[in-house]
């Protein structure tokens, strides 16, 4: 396969590795882009995995909450970062979150095959055809997501006017002013360092593993570590997992608001407990960020030109 320049742009975007770094990969991994990205990791040359969390699409996620029950957050995409901004379109993106506040769909099909709340007579997708057709513009309700407290209640977070939207879901015997703010407190920390689970006990063995591989490449690559023991190297995987894993893990993860600047995430619950006489125990949370993971199409403006006028 041909590796055009656009192939290492994207991968080097993606990595933060060395343009030549970024080429070789491709070319030792016949142009498929993940393979290059594992590729980089292993051999310590991609700064951070990327590819999951790069934002290329316009849109909104809306968040909603019934009581402090129920919540559901959406996104929904547009082309262009004018169409997102514009009243009509944010008031459809609320429509369509409170539709998500009310259904009973499992996947984004089921949910786009019920009757539209605004106007039963039509479908979500039916309703969506329409907007699409009155701003003119592509549109697409991505994802979204319901939560329903049990034995707790639920708070959210919105960032950037919608550019994130979070739930967090907990489970605790009192609910007052001072675990809501708990919450929120939390609900700000999942947006701004984006972990992925709720402790290490969620993560799964093939996970660890496959962290782990990458890590065990990385430590054997490297010149310092040339001649050492196998236990030595072993001991420098381990300690370095567990590093990784307290960075992704959310009740590990150092507290953002912390005054000793080491106070963990669960740490800080248990003061909070403490002091509301309750255990408060994060059961999920939810994090949605427009555009993740999208491609968004990068037009070349002076091919297109020189197109045109039959340059090329």
């Amino acid at each position: 396969m041909a590796i055009t320049a656009a192939m290492v742009k994207d991968l080097r975007e993606m990595t933060g590795a060395g343009m030549m770094d970024c080429k070789k990969a491709l070319n030792e991994t016949d142009g498929n882009m993940d393979e290059a990205v594992e590729y980089l990791r292993k051999k310590g040359q991609a700064k951070a995995e990327k590819k999951a969390s790069r934002i290329a699409a316009e849109g909104l996620c809306r968040v909603l909450t019934e009581g402090d029950q129920v919540a559901a957050v959406v996104e929904v995409n547009s082309e262009t970062d004018f169409v997102a901004k514009n009243e009509q379109f944010q008031n459809y993106v609320t429509a369509v979150a409170k539709q998500a506040l009310t259904t009973t769909a499992a996947d984004i099909d089921a949910f786009l095959a019920e009757a539209w709340n605004e106007e039963p007579s039509k479908t979500v997708k039916d309703a969506l055809v329409e907007k699409i057709a009155v701003i003119g513009e592509k549109l697409s309700i991505r994802r979204f997501e319901k939560v329903t407290a049990e034995n707790g209640c639920v708070v959210t977070y919105t960032h950037g006017g919608g550019k994130i939207g979070v739930i967090v879901d907990a489970e605790t015997a009192v609910v007052n002013d001072a675990v809501k703010e708990a919450l929120n407190n939390l609900a700000m920390q999942v947006a701004a360092l984006y972990p992925k689970y709720v402790s290490s006990d969620d993560v799964s063995e093939e996970y660890k593993a496959h962290e782990k591989e990458i890590i065990s490449e990385q430590i054997r690559n490297d010149p310092k570590m040339a001649g050492k023991p196998e236990k030595v190297i072993e001991g420098a995987v381990t300690g370095r997992l567990n590093k990784e894993l307290k960075e992704v893990c959310l009740l590990e993860q150092v507290y953002v608001k912390a005054e000793d600047g080491k106070q963990t995430v669960k740490q800080y619950l248990e003061a909070v407990s403490k002091e509301n006489g309750t255990d408060i125990k994060i059961r999920k949370f939810v994090r949605f960020e427009t555009g993740e993971g999208i491609e968004k199409k990068v037009d070349d403006f002076a091919a297109e030109v020189a197109a045109q006028a039959g340059m090329n």
